[in-house]
């Protein structure tokens, strides 16, 4: 079985002995995270599954159950809708975050299980672990790595496989 992945506050990632460089989210690491503060939630997350752009890569090695992205797929973030922090198909009439997007920070995206059994309105939605920007520059709460870095990672997990991210 595949070891935890340990984030630490600084933007380090340690996973099977190795350390990565990762970015977090713009306000820092909280362990009281509510939606649009731009911070990674401090806990222990399960990898739920993988979602990928299959026209851009082929599906990633894992034990992660995986599906491809749509051009039509979204992630609510709209706390007062019945399906915030669910997936969702577009066009959705409430707030949402597109998957389908042009910058790749989207190609391989392991969904968190941060806030979805059953999801608490306003205490932060689409929390994933995801593609960095060549510059490492803050996300909007997520996790994230060098594509290289993130599929020598998610090769590793499993289900049972928990993000554990310090504050």
């Amino acid at each position: 079985m595949a070891d935890d992945i340990h984030v630490s506050p600084n933007g380090h990632l340690l996973f099977q002995g190795k350390p990565y460089r990762c970015a977090l989210g713009r306000g820092g690491v909280r362990s009281d995270k509510v939606e649009g503060d731009g911070a990674t939630p401090a806990g222990s997350w399960r990898l739920r599954n993988l979602l990928y752009r299959a026209d851009r890569i082929a599906k990633p090695h894992s034990l992660l159950a995986a599906a491809p992205i749509g051009s039509n797929d979204g992630w609510c973030d709209d706390p007062g809708d019945p399906a915030y922090n669910q997936p969702v198909i577009l066009p959705y009439a409430a707030r949402h975050e597109r998957l389908w997007r042009d910058d790749g920070l989207y190609d391989v995206v392991a969904v968190l299980g941060y806030n979805d059994d059953p999801p608490l309105p306003g205490r932060g939605s689409a929390i994933f672990l995801h593609v960095a920007q060549p510059d490492y520059r803050s996300t909007e709460g997520c996790v994230a790595l060098a594509m290289p870095d993130l599929l020598r990672v998610i090769a590793q997990c499993g289900p049972e496989t928990k993000l554990v991210v310090s504050d």
